[in-house]
C-alpha cells in the first residue's frame, strides 16, 4: 500500500500529454493534481475565443481553432482511444478537402475534439483538480516530498512524484538544479515555432468549400477556412480564416513585433488568394514551441522516469511529434510509474 505522500502525482501542463497522464494515473489510483500557467486546458489543442463588433457597433463572438487544425490516428492503440472518444462524442471524423477538391493530406481519417479543440482534454481531467493560470517555476524535494514554487513562493507541497508535461525548454529551465543531464537532454531536442494569424473576411461571392490548403511560398505552410470544419459554425457572411507559418518562417521572425508579423502574413495571403481579403478582425499568435518534428524522439525512450526521486517527464518531443506522440508518451509514463500499462 502507498504512503499518502507517494500516491500523490503533481502533473505540470495540461495539453494532451498532460492530461492523458493525469487519467490514467488517477485510475491506477494515485491522487493527482495538475498545474497549468495558461487560463485553461489543452496546450496546443486550442481553440481562441474573439469578441468582434462590426461596422454597426453590433458585437459577435467567433472562434479559430489556431493551434494543432486536427490529428491522425496511425497506432492501433491510438486509433482505439480515437473511436472511445468518438463513440462518447468528444471527437469528430474530419477529411479534409483542398481547394481542388482532393484529399488535403491522405485518405486517411482526421479527428477534430468537439465542440472545440480543448474539450478533449477537459474531459480527461474531468473530476480531476486543475489549477490554471498556475506557472510552475521551480521544484524542491525534501523529507516531505516535492514542493512546486511560483515566484519564489511555494503553491503546492508533498507529492510523491512529479510528471513534467511541458516543452523540452520549459521542463529543461525545472530540471537544471535536479538533473542537469536530463535539462541538456531536453535543451537538445528539437521544438519548431510557428506564427498563427486568426481573422474574419466578407465571404461574399464565396462558393468554395474547401478546408485546407498547403503553401511552399515560404512565409506560409498551411490555410485553414476554420468555418467548414465539421462542428464549427460561422458567423453570417464571414469566412473564418486560420493560417500558419512556415516554421523556418516563424523561427526567423521569433522576435519580431505581432503588427510586423500580422502585415506580412496578410500580405502573403494576398498573394496567395491573388487578392487582398476583407478583413474585419485579425489578430496573431505565436507558438514558441508549436511542434517537434515529425519522428522526433528522444532515443529509445518514449518519456523519462526516475523511481528513487519521483521524477518523470513527458511529451510530443519525447514520443515522436504531434498529438499521438504526446499521447504515446504520457502512456508510457504512466505505466512506468504506476506498473500498470493502459488500456
Amino acid at each position: 500500500m502507498m504512503a499518502a505522500s507517494a500516491s500523490r502525482v503533481a502533473v505540470i501542463g495540461a495539453g494532451i500529454a498532460g492530461a492523458s497522464c493525469a487519467r490514467w494515473l488517477h485510475d491506477a489510483g494515485y491522487a493527482v493534481q495538475v498545474f497549468d500557467k495558461s487560463r485553461g486546458v489543452g496546450g496546443r489543442l486550442s481553440t481562441r475565443r474573439i469578441d468582434w463588433t462590426d461596422a454597426a457597433g453590433v458585437s459577435h463572438q467567433a472562434s479559430f481553432d489556431h493551434g494543432a487544425p486536427g490529428f491522425q490516428a496511425r497506432s492501433p492503440a491510438f486509433a482505439a482511444f480515437a473511436a472511445r472518444a468518438h463513440a462518447n462524442g468528444l471527437l469528430l471524423p474530419w477529411q479534409p478537402r483542398d481547394p481542388a477538391g482532393r484529399a488535403a493530406a491522405d485518405a486517411d481519417t482526421w479527428w477534430l475534439p468537439a465542440p472545440d479543440m480543448p474539450a478533449l482534454c477537459r474531459a480527461l481531467l474531468q473530476d480531476l483538480p486543475v489549477q490554471t493560470q498556475a506557472p510552475i517555476d521551480a521544484l524542491h524535494r525534501d523529507a516531505a516530498g516535492w514542493r512546486l514554487a511560483s515566484a519564489g513562493a511555494t503553491v503546492a507541497r508533498e507529492f510523491g512524484a512529479v510528471v513534467l508535461a511541458i516543452p523540452p525548454a520549459q521542463a529543461a529551465a525545472l530540471l537544471q538544479p535536479l538533473a542537469p543531464s536530463w535539462a541538456r537532454q531536453a535543451l537538445a531536442l528539437p521544438m519548431l515555432p510557428d506564427w498563427t494569424l486568426m481573422g474574419l473576411a466578407s465571404a461574399a461571392g464565396d462558393a468554395s468549400d474547401w478546408q485546407l490548403a498547403h503553401s511552399s511560398d515560404g512565409v506560409l505552410a498551411s490555410i485553414i477556412r476554420n468555418h467548414g470544419k465539421p462542428g464549427r459554425a460561422p458567423l453570417a457572411g464571414m469566412a473564418h480564416w486560420v493560417a500558419h507559418a512556415s516554421a523556418d518562417w516563424s523561427a526567423r521572425h521569433i522576435e519580431t513585433p505581432a503588427a510586423v508579423v500580422q502585415e506580412a502574413l496578410q500580405q502573403a495571403l494576398a498573394r496567395w488568394f491573388g487578392q487582398a481579403q476583407d478583413w474585419h478582425y485579425v489578430t496573431v499568435h505565436r507558438w514558441r514551441y508549436a511542434v517537434a518534428p515529425a519522428g522526433a524522439r528522444s532515443g529509445t525512450d518514449h518519456c523519462w522516469w526516475d523511481a528513487q526521486a519521483g521524477l518523470g517527464v513527458c511529451g510530443d518531443a519525447w514520443g515522436g511529434g504531434g498529438v499521438e506522440g504526446a499521447w504515446g508518451s504520457a502512456r508510457a509514463l504512466a505505466a512506468a510509474i504506476s506498473g500498470v500499462d493502459p488500456a
